[in-house]
C-alpha cells in the first residue's frame, strides 16, 4: 500500500524535478544505490519492472525505505498493464510508470489515488492520458519525440500540460537547461546518473555525488523562481 498521498507525490516531484530510475536483480545492492540516491538529496525513485523477481526485489526495497528512508518516495516503472500495476501498489509501489499509456492502467490509479506517469509521444496521446487524470506525463523516447522543441509545441497551445522527459542523451548543464528552457517539469535519468560501472564497484559515493551534481544543474536550469509551470498545490 502507498504510504504517500498522489498530492505528496505529485508536489515533491515538482519540487525535486528529477527522478532517477534504476534496477537490480540483487536487493542489496537496490537498497544500496537507493540510500546513495538519498544521500544525494533525490528522494522520488523508480525502480524499474525488468527481469525475473523484480516484484521480490521490489517488495524488498519498498521494505528497507520504510524502515530506513522514510523519506523517500518509491515508484515503479516499466509497467504496462492494471494487473502489474495492481501488483507493484500492493507491494508499496508510490506511483506507477509506465512505457506507453493504457487506460486501464490509468482508471486503477485513479481508483487507487496513485500518481500515474504514462510514456507519451505525441499530442494525442498526451491529451487522452490527461482526459483519464494523468497530472505528470513522461515524454518517451524524449529524443525521438523531438526534443525540447517538440515540448515547447505542445506547451504553446496546451500550457496547463507537464511533461517528464526520460531517455535523455545529453545529460549535462546544458543539456539539462534546453529541456527546462523548453518548459518541462522534471527528467528522468537512469544510467546517465547511476552509472554501470559505479555499481558494478560499489562505488555508492559516487552515486550520491552524481545525484548532488545533477540536482544542483536541474536548479540552475529552472532558475530562482524554479520551474514556469504551478505545481499541484495540496
Amino acid at each position: 500500500m502507498a504510504r504517500f498521498s498522489r498530492l505528496h507525490v505529485l508536489n515533491r516531484l515538482h519540487e525535486e524535478a528529477l527522478v532517477p530510475l534504476f534496477h537490480h536483480s540483487e536487493a542489496e545492492v537496490a537498497c544500496r544505490v537507493v540510500a546513495a540516491v538519498a544521500a544525494g538529496g533525490a528522494t522520488v525513485f523508480e525502480f524499474t519492472n525488468r527481469g525475473d523477481h523484480a516484484i521480490a526485489v521490489f517488495e524488498a526495497l519498498a521494505r528497507h525505505c520504510q524502515q530506513h528512508l522514510p523519506n523517500v518516495i518509491l515508484g515503479a516503472g516499466s509497467i504496462g498493464d492494471d494487473a502489474t500495476a495492481a501488483l507493484f501498489a500492493a507491494h508499496g509501489a508510490n506511483f506507477i510508470v509506465g512505457p506507453s499509456f493504457n487506460e486501464r492502467v490509468a482508471r486503477f490509479c485513479n481508483r487507487r489515488k496513485i500518481a500515474y506517469l504514462p510514456g507519451c509521444q505525441t499530442a494525442t496521446e498526451i491529451a487522452a492520458a490527461e482526459e483519464l487524470g494523468v497530472e505528470i506525463v513522461k515524454l518517451f523516447p524524449a529524443e525521438a519525440a523531438g526534443g525540447p522543441g517538440f515540448v515547447r509545441q505542445i506547451l504553446g497551445p496546451s500550457p496547463w500540460t507537464r511533461l517528464l522527459p526520460t531517455g535523455l542523451s545529453d545529460v549535462s548543464r546544458g543539456g539539462l537547461k534546453a529541456w527546462f528552457d523548453a518548459g518541462v517539469c522534471g527528467v528522468g535519468i537512469g544510467r546517465e546518473l547511476i552509472r554501470h560501472d559505479s555499481v558494478r564497484t560499489r562505488d555508492y559515493e559516487a552515486i550520491t555525488h552524481r545525484t548532488a551534481e545533477i540536482l544542483q544543474w536541474v536548479r540552475e536550469a529552472r532558475g530562482p523562481a524554479g520551474n514556469n509551470q504551478p505545481g499541484v498545490a495540496l
